[in-house]
């Protein structure tokens, strides 16, 4: 992957801020943009209700700053007692192009002064999560919140995905790089339709049902992927799944607001608990790219390129320490008994094979697609391959030193 591309890109912030709100047992919530009054705030629902709230009033779409409390969808989906709590927390946007709801898993725990309730996203989560009895937060789960991750900001674009369809089917790319919302920033998502219909996990991980129509799995690496107007989507509380587990039919389902017209999945990507730009990331083996503007771009598998309006064939995952030839419009690319020109060619690979790597060594600097760089990586039948001619999601070694 990138030698240079993408780095240096900030990641647009969460909508969610980085902070955690404790509300007194005693405390009404206060109206927020107008909202009518939340009940009183001695129960999880009303400190999740009042913390919604908060955020929608300092959102940058403007269709969740007018968000009421009958806009909030909270649902309390495991308790420990009168102390702990667990569950989702949803914002509903109008029912209107370009407008989509905003929603989080939350940790609650009631303390001397209230509850004290963690957005995912914030500071405080990973410390609830970690705290919570396994009643409210399974070990799988903990695992997933706290562990540490690696950042796309880092110059790790690897995901382990593959496309959210069935391997070996070709569905139409119908919307390429766009945020959430649509207009917003990152441009976080793509739209997919076709096939059978049917929208699978793009890796393993926990899955909840944020709303009718929406599905969040949360994987490993701090990776989470949304797909949004599912029909017949599952109804999950932290389940684990598997990769290509169903989690629904493509629809136009938009029960927590925006607007569809067409079947499809609105799938988009998420890292720490923010929607971070899909652009430079391999899903199915195929680096979504954008394009000048919303809902433009294309997708690459090596050399081949597929724009908007073609159809992606689902490769299957890329594992992390493999990589996708990129011969850069070339048919092959030489493989070498060592790290550089220097030695000899022990035959050739073709563009778009997948590649496994042992380990990698400097050597002889070679320009391809995503930069210069002299580093060479063995695969695993023993021969070399200039990083600079292979797609592996990271600028360094991804599977150490020779």
């Amino acid at each position: 992957m990138s030698k240079g591309h993408g780095r240096g890109r900030a990641c647009a912030a969460a909508l969610a801020a980085a902070f955690v709100l404790a509300v007194p047992a005693t405390a009404v919530a206060a109206p927020a943009g107008g909202a009518t009054p939340a009940p009183p705030a001695g129960n999880v629902t009303a400190a999740v209700t009042a913390k919604l709230l908060d955020q929608a009033a300092s959102a940058s779409d403007a269709g969740l700053r007018t968000a009421r409390t009958d806009d909030t969808r909270v649902t309390v989906t495991r308790r420990d007692g009168q102390t702990w709590a667990f569950g989702t927390a949803v914002i509903v946007a109008p029912h209107k192009e370009g407008a989509y709801p905003a929603g989080w898993v939350f940790v609650a725990h009631r303390e001397r002064a209230g509850w004290r309730v963690a957005f995912d996203g914030e500071s405080g989560f990973a410390g609830l999560a970690q705290d919570a009895p396994p009643t409210v937060v399974s070990p799988q789960e903990r695992d997933l919140f706290t562990a540490p991750r690696p950042t796309y900001a880092g110059g790790d674009y690897r995901t382990g995905m593959r496309l959210p369809y069935g391997v070996g089917q070709s569905w139409w790319f119908t919307g390429g790089p766009h945020g959430w919302a649509g207009s917003d920033s990152p441009w976080s998502a793509v739209d997919l339709a076709g096939g059978d219909q049917r929208v699978l996990a793009a890796r393993g991980g926990a899955a909840y049902t944020m709303c009718r129509g929406w599905i969040r799995v949360i994987h490993d690496r701090g990776y989470a992927t949304d797909y949004y107007h599912l029909w017949n989507n599952i109804s999950v509380n932290g389940a684990g799944v598997g990769e290509g587990a169903y989690l629904g039919d493509t629809g136009t389902d938009v029960t927590c607001g925006g607007a569809a017209s067409g079947r499809h999945v609105h799938f988009a990507l998420r890292q720490n608990n923010a929607y971070v730009p899909v652009a430079g990331h391999n899903l199915g083996k195929w680096v979504v790219m954008n394009g000048g503007g919303t809902y433009q771009g294309y997708a690459l598998h090596g050399s081949a390129q597929v724009n908007v309006g073609g159809s992606l064939y689902n490769y299957g995952s890329l594992g992390l320490n493999q990589g996708v030839i990129d011969a850069n419009g070339g048919g092959t690319v030489n493989r070498r008994t060592g790290p550089g020109t220097g030695y000899a060619i022990a035959g050739s690979i073709a563009d778009g094979s997948t590649v496994t790597v042992s380990c990698s060594a400097n050597g002889t600097t070679h320009s391809g697609r995503w930069g210069t760089t002299s580093l060479w990586n063995r695969l695993t039948d023993g021969t070399w391959v200039t990083d600079a001619y292979m797609w592996t999601g990271m600028a360094g070694p991804i599977n150490g030193w020779c």
